[in-house]
């Protein structure tokens, strides 16, 4: 996909003097990291390879959620959301149970019970990274951190300020969800994606990931798309994924852009909202409404007081190849670099990458080509390459051979399900031996098969193995993470990210 590749860039560094004065002087790290997800979290743990490192990871909350150290990905992103998935997939498995002569009885009311249960296992998950951190002798400091120059991180505390010095900053506060401040009552009225994790009762009527658990558990739910859905993503595919959510019970909004939001006297939540084709305007009304917009991480940083080089558009940080910023010894990556795939299997990567570069261990860069994903709708949809229209837009029409093919999951079939949705592309290059430049596939476990093909795009050999990136959270990830031998005798119980 084109927002997976992005160029090089050459900062001008300062003279070689004043940084032969600077690395003569005494640091209080080597390391500080600032962001306590998925992605700094691998930076800092990796970086203790003879080196002192300190991770700075308080966050600011959503006013509804509690948040422990992982970021996101544990608090309100990958965990939860494909735990809700599931939550939703067992729910259609109750269903099919039936036509396999399961007697089941009575619907089952779950909302407390399965929010509690999630909540619990993310809370372990915050309580294994801090060990993992106390492990590995990495200074683990709950204070919100930024800029003041190359080599220095002024941090907040209850106590006052803190003043931390390093050879090296890195920058991995990821996005954050953010409310359109253009529209009236937005803020006041609605919630966002953090919150819907963390709701004790449910939230009725909420908007793709998010709109497909809340159908799977039995919630009338409407999504309301301004353009296209899945924008970066395959469209012929995104088409077949809204369609089977749309016979799934999902409702799709097409076509309208929110206006306004008002709290009516019922509590009910009235939406006004205009038609972006013929420009007229409607009302409906809806017990929640949730506002799916990200935006980079950056605001407290000080980004500008260091004279950082950001994307105006978009507010995320130029990068090097090499992760590096226009800031000598300032580096960043994750969901706040221009260019990066905001995927947390690719966040630790080129977190882990970047340690070993700033150790001294390697010189090996992070490969953003060909880094699969999945996104999990009610009919998963798993793809790793181009889009066919990304790949005809490279090579053009006659220069590209799509081969198809609809098929029907065995698990489909007793239970009489429609799979007309589950479909297969590849998408490749026509001359020669037909390169595959694009694989998609929509259908159960599409994480856990789009996982093994993603190796093929590098290679079959142990070296390109741990060069691919995993899909996150699924089981298969953990094949391209192994590297513990039988020889050695160690314990190959993996821990952590």
């Amino acid at each position: 996909m084109a927002a997976l590749c992005r160029g090089r860039h050459r900062w001008k560094r300062t003279n070689c003097l004043y940084v032969l004065t600077r690395n003569l002087t005494k640091y209080d790290y080597d390391l500080v990291v600032i962001g306590g997800g998925s992605g700094g979290l691998s930076c800092s743990k990796e970086a203790q390879l003879g080196q002192k490192v300190a991770v700075l990871d308080y966050v600011e909350p959503s006013v509804k959620t509690k948040w422990g150290l992982g970021g996101t990905c544990v608090n309100v992103g990958c965990i939860p959301k494909k735990l809700m998935h599931q939550a939703a997939l067992l729910g259609t498995a109750v269903k099919d149970a039936k036509k396999y002569g399961w007697q089941i009885s009575g619907p089952v009311s779950h909302d407390a019970t399965m929010a509690e249960a999630i909540q619990n296992h993310v809370r372990s998950l915050n309580w294994g990274h801090r060990v993992q951190l106390q492990d590995r002798k990495v200074k683990y400091l709950n204070i919100k951190g930024s800029l003041l120059d190359e080599h220095t991180v002024k941090g907040l505390t209850k106590a006052g300020k803190e003043i931390l010095t390093a050879k090296n900053i890195v920058i991995a506060t990821g996005g954050r969800p953010k409310y359109p401040t253009n529209i009236p009552g937005a803020m006041e009225h609605g919630i966002t994606s953090d919150d819907i994790f963390w709701l004790k009762k449910s939230p009725g009527k909420v908007a793709l990931e998010c709109a497909g658990f809340l159908t799977g558990i039995g919630l009338d739910t409407t999504v309301m798309v301004r353009s296209i859905a899945l924008r970066g993503f395959d469209q012929q595919i995104a088409g077949l994924v809204t369609d089977y959510m749309e016979t799934y019970g999902t409702k799709f909004a097409w076509k309208c852009a929110p206006k306004r939001v008002d709290k009516l006297s019922s509590g009910a939540l009235q939406v006004t909202w205009t038609d972006t084709q013929t420009g007229s305007e409607h009302k409906d009304t809806y017990d929640s409404v949730l506002w799916a917009v990200r935006a980079p991480e950056t605001k407290a940083l000080g980004l500008d007081k260091v004279g950082m080089q950001l994307n105006n558009e978009t507010g995320k940080i130029v990068l090097g190849a090499d992760e590096s910023t226009s800031v000598p010894n300032i580096y960043a990556f994750g969901d706040i670099g221009e260019g990066c795939p905001e995927l947390t299997p690719t966040a630790i990567k080129a977190g882990k990458l970047l340690a070993r570069r700033l150790a001294g261990q390697s010189t090996e860069l992070m490969n953003y080509d060909n880094v699969p994903t999945t996104v999990f709708t009610p009919l998963e949809y798993g793809c790793v390459g181009l889009s066919e229209e990304e790949a005809e837009k490279r090579h053009g029409k006659d220069g590209i051979e799509v081969y198809h093919a609809f098929y029907k999951p065995l698990e489909f079939t007793v239970a009489e399900r429609d799979a007309s949705q589950c479909y297969i592309k590849v998408v490749c290059e026509r001359a020669g031996d037909q390169r595959i430049l694009g694989l998609h596939f929509t259908g159960p476990n599409a994480g856990e098969v789009t996982q093994g093909f993603a190796m093929g795009f590098c290679g079959a050999t142990y070296s390109h193995l741990l060069q691919t990136v995993g899909i996150h959270p699924t089981c298969a990830e953990e094949v391209v993470k192994i590297n513990i031998t039988k020889r050695s005798g160690l314990d190959a119980t993996v821990t952590g990210c």
